[in-house]
């Protein structure tokens, strides 16, 4: 069986199948903060999704990270990361530089993950 959740006519921005959750790319919705701010806004916006989906950040699997510029904003975005992930579940990650939607759109993150953790 598959829900869809926060859906409009481009997309599901949660979509459950079975016990596996997946996540529609996450961007700041206050696109004029630096790195640091769009990272901790980003990572709020994903738990309130979580919670709409039923997990927390302990059930993540997957976590796809797209920096605009990874050279200046790799480092700090780590910072918020590291003191945000859970180090007993860390999720597999990979996190790479992209061309974004929008000139100020500084990150974006594709999670993935599960309600049976």
């Amino acid at each position: 069986m598959t829900t869809r959740d926060l859906v409009d006519k481009r997309m599901s921005r949660i979509v459950i199948h079975g016990d596996t959750v997946y996540f529609a790319g996450i961007v700041s919705d206050d696109k004029t903060l630096d790195i640091t701010g769009q990272s901790k806004r980003v990572l709020e916006m994903a738990e309130e999704r979580f919670a709409l989906a039923g997990i927390t950040k302990h059930d993540i699997l997957r976590a796809e990270v797209f920096v605009k510029d990874i050279y200046s904003d790799f480092k700090a975005f780590n910072v918020i990361w590291d003191a945000w992930v859970s180090e007993d579940t860390p999720p597999a990650r990979a996190c790479v530089e992209a061309n974004m939607a929008s000139p100020t759109t500084l990150l974006e993150i594709i999670f993935t993950a599960s309600k049976n953790s």
